[in-house]
């Protein structure tokens, strides 16, 4: 990582262009195990190999720094939601090299943006830069590439020392795999919210493939979900961990089922919640009239609503209320009530369509604990 002074103009260059990004993940990272599951620095390679011997992955890690991690992966999400951006705006020549604003990019990822924010960013570039992936998933066993997440990044301070922008140069395979036909799908501003890296983990499995799967999602064997994270620890533990969150069921979007069956391992199915569903239809052009029939849609229903009774703790709001909540934190069940409190008085719908990003303010706006 290198440090450069910048006079006025350069700053320029770092100006804020981009107001409201919908915000972007690139597909072929969505499933395979790219990333360590876990804040704790991890220097245990990723070695993966499909069920039909085709596609592998190789992760190594940098013993200073250890593996990128999945919320490290929100920094990539960021920077493939500029390049969308700027391909829907027709730009000729789309850069490798990204200008950065770090205030912007922070926001936009529900982080914190204090002093020790720009620490931790810089360290989140130093994993991402020496990870090594190794993968034939784009060429199947003809070509394997090797590569590290971003080749270079540079902070740019101003004269004050203040660190105004950033330049992040993308791994080319990482670049070509954004900008390619159909290489990105839109995800849910609620996956910030996610604070566990198995729950981030499964969303974006859920949104790959459960996204088109129909009414009925997709499900997928518990042992073959396993070796698709790349998790440490053994699989009884995984599996344990897995039905928990199945059973606290707060992804934003869609659903988790575990399926038990008498003589094999248990299944967990995803599907998208119904209102998710009509979203994504609202945005499709509309079907040929012999074909309405045979498609149409259940009624719309709430993607998640508010607990009306109870702790929040151990519900998605939860996870929310641990994310937002300015340090040190008041007691969650307090903020539940203060929250149900003002939903009624402001007359907004338990089940309102955007209730977690109303709860995700309303959490940030709270005062600290005495």
């Amino acid at each position: 990582m290198s440090q450069e002074q910048c006079d006025e103009g350069q700053v320029d260059l770092f100006l804020p262009q981009l107001t409201a990004l919908p915000l972007r993940d690139q597909r072929e990272t969505m499933e395979r195990p790219f990333f360590s599951l876990s804040k704790r620095k991890r220097l245990k390679p990723i070695d993966y190999v499909s069920p039909d011997g085709k596609i592998t992955v190789h992760v190594s890690a940098n013993s200073e720094y250890g593996l990128a991690t999945i919320y490290d992966l929100d920094i990539l999400i960021y920077c493939a939601s500029v390049l969308i951006e700027q391909k829907r705006r027709g730009s000729n020549d789309i850069p490798q090299t990204l200008h950065v604003v770090p205030y912007d990019m922070l926001k936009t990822l529900k982080r914190d943006v204090g002093g020790r924010a720009y620490d931790l960013l810089g360290n989140t570039l130093d994993r991402l830069q020496s990870t090594t992936v190794k993968t034939n998933i784009r060429s199947g066993d003809a070509v394997e590439t090797t590569f590290s997440w971003i080749d270079s990044y540079s902070q740019i301070r101003d004269r004050s020392g203040q660190i105004r922008g950033m330049r992040i140069t993308l791994a080319k395979w990482f670049y070509d795999g954004v900008l390619m036909d159909g290489g990105v799908l839109a995800i849910d501003p609620a996956y910030f919210a996610l604070t566990g890296g198995r729950e981030r983990w499964l969303y974006r499995v859920a949104r790959k493939h459960a996204g088109g799967a129909g009414a009925d999602g997709f499900a997928i064997a518990m042992p073959t979900l396993f070796e698709k994270s790349g998790a440490e620890g053994d699989y009884r533990r995984f599996k344990f961990e897995i039905a928990k969150i199945a059973k606290e069921n707060g992804l934003p979007g869609y659903s988790l089922d575990l399926e038990i069956r008498r003589e094999a391992e248990p299944l967990l199915r995803m599907t998208r919640r119904p209102q998710e569903a009509s979203k994504e239809r609202a945005a499709r052009p509309p079907l040929p009239a012999s074909r309405q029939a045979e498609t149409a849609p259940p009624a719309p229903a709430p993607s998640i609503e508010f607990p009306r009774t109870g702790h929040i703790a151990h519900t998605a709001f939860g996870a929310i209320a641990r994310a937002n909540l300015p340090s040190p934190q008041r007691d969650h069940g307090m903020i539940g009530d203060e929250f149900r409190a003002f939903l009624r008085q402001r007359e907004i719908a338990f089940d309102a369509p955007n209730i977690t990003q109303i709860f995700a303010t309303f959490c940030s706006k709270q005062r600290t604990a005495n």
